[in-house]
């Protein structure tokens, strides 16, 4: 009894205590336990909400996953539950306060307005309705709603005029407008296709009007002209890749193109590389992936040699266009540019010179470059160094006074140095030289056979190189070795097969 009736003193003894504490203690003695107070109620309140933050539910998380994919595959609401919007709103409604769920519905509602302005312009009035309705639901902007709305009012007020469009198309038809122009048949019936795509009526009258098209083709063909027969087939493409006629039209493309192909490869054996530059060219603007490997550097490296050596021979004009040619194949700009140069300064120097052989400063000058041609020789300068040798100043003098005799005479003494350089060159392993002393050869004696031998050994060493290049890797050397020895003869054996294998090596197969 003794014990309980003390309990009394010792609370009043603590309370004594307590009012002996100064003020300020006690005020942070209460903060201090208002603020324990407030944490425990914290952690009682919204230990869910702070569970949520720090320990994802993982079914949410699945279901956001699966709502992604649902979204990027365009299934916006599906009824079964496996569309991206049910998907977004299960997360949420397992974690309320999940801010990705919420983010993910914003753009289900942006995607159903493109869907539905899509589905508006394709004249697709269901479902462009239906995908609206799933935007407003969902809170989608009010512009873009507003805009898709004015698209399906747009399509209501075109459905009057499609009967105008058909009879306009027919009409156009009729008169053998099928493609060019706004009025013409073809973009006439697609426009009423693209407002209602199965109009049968619309369906049936580009069928028509296609086959009208591509009836020429073959006749084209047949003419040569490619570039006609061509264009008539990738429009017949663009309206209706899948018509009837189309692939007899592509064939017979086809086979016109493969033989333009092998005309050129012939006109590069035969030196005409104008001719085989201008077939390249026609199969570029048809279909740049048709044209042959020639039509690259091997085309190009033979015109701008045939540029230089009308350049040299004070044949501008020629010059000019054989660049030209050069540039439309884009030929190496640099060695492009390099040869127009060329051709500014010979044509400003020409400018100097005298036009008729027959005067007296032209016969002086004949004299002079004789002269100049003689001290390069004994120079020992035959046919370099370029610019600046005798066979060059030989060419000027030719250029001016071709008929004259000591011209003649020193050109004809130019012949057996030519020879002895090429085989000089080409013991040495200097092809590029023996490239040179073979053209200077070539011209000084157009009818040699020899020449042409000599050549065709020039391309297999450049073969050669070539091999040796793509055995060790080197794919950019080894391709402008093969296309200095297919400038140099086309039927080369062996060249098919190398180019083959920088094909493959290009590609990472080989």
């Amino acid at each position: 009894m003794k014990r309980f009736a003390s309990v009394p003193a010792g609370r009043e003894a603590w309370r004594a205590r307590w009012r002996a504490l100064p003020r300020g203690w006690r005020i942070a003695v209460l903060s201090v336990f208002a603020v324990l107070l407030l944490a425990f109620l914290a952690a009682v309140l919204f230990r869910q909400r702070i569970g949520g933050w720090i320990w994802p539910d993982p079914r949410a998380e699945a279901l956001r996953t699966q709502a992604g994919v649902a979204l990027a595959s365009g299934r916006l609401s599906v009824a079964d539950g496996s569309g991206a919007r049910e998907l977004y709103e299960a997360a949420l409604a397992l974690q309320p306060d999940q801010v990705e769920a919420r983010v993910g519905l914003s753009r289900v509602a942006l995607a159903a307005l493109a869907q539905a302005e899509s589905h508006a312009r394709a004249g697709r009035e269901v479902q462009a309705r239906v995908a609206l309705r799933l935007a407003r639901e969902l809170d989608a902007p009010k512009a873009g709603i507003d805009a898709a709305e004015a698209l399906l009012r747009m399509d209501d007020a075109a459905q009057a005029g499609i009967g105008a469009l058909l009879a306009a198309a027919e009409s156009a038809h009729a008169a053998g407008r099928l493609q060019d122009g706004v009025d013409a048949a073809l973009p006439l019936y697609q426009r009423v296709l693209t407002l209602q795509p199965r109009n049968q009526r619309a369906v049936e009258g580009r069928e028509d009007v296609l086959s009208d098209l591509l009836q020429p083709v073959s006749g084209l063909l047949a003419r040569g002209d490619l570039a006609g027969a061509a264009a008539r087939v990738q429009a017949a493409e663009r309206f209706d890749a899948g018509h009837v006629d189309l692939p007899d039209s592509r064939a017979g493309l086809a086979r016109a193109i493969e033989q333009r192909a092998a005309r050129i490869r012939q006109s590069l054996a035969g030196k005409q590389h104008v001719r085989a530059a201008e077939a390249c060219a026609v199969l570029r603007d048809i279909d740049p992936s048709a044209m042959p490997g020639e039509c690259g550097s091997t085309v190009v490296e033979g015109l701008l040699g045939d540029a230089a050596a009308a350049t040299a021979d004070f044949h501008f004009e020629d010059a000019t266009r054989l660049l030209a040619l050069a540039e439309r194949l884009e030929g190496d700009p640099v060695r492009v540019e390099a040869a127009r140069r060329h051709l500014q300064v010979a044509r400003a120097g020409a400018a100097h010179l005298p036009r008729l052989a027959t005067s007296p400063q032209a016969k002086a000058k004949v004299r002079e470059l004789l002269a100049q041609a003689e001290q390069a020789r004994a120079r020992g300068d035959w046919l370099t160094p370029p610019g600046d040798s005798a066979w060059d100043r030989l060419r000027e003098a030719r250029a001016l006074a071709p008929a004259d005799p000591a011209v003649q005479r020193a050109l004809q003494g130019m012949l057996p140095a030519a020879r002895d350089c090429n085989a000089t060159a080409l013991r040495d392993n200097d092809l590029g030289l023996a490239q040179v002393c073979l053209e200077a050869w070539r011209q000084l004696a157009p009818g040699d056979a020899s020449s042409s031998l000599a050549q065709r050994r020039l391309a297999e060493r450049w073969l050669a190189i070539a091999d040796e290049r793509l055995g060790a890797g080197e794919v950019d050397a080894a391709a402008r070795a093969i296309a200095r020895a297919g400038s140099l003869d086309a039927a080369v054996p062996g060249l098919q097969a190398l180019q083959q294998r920088l094909e493959r090596a290009g590609s990472g197969a080989d």
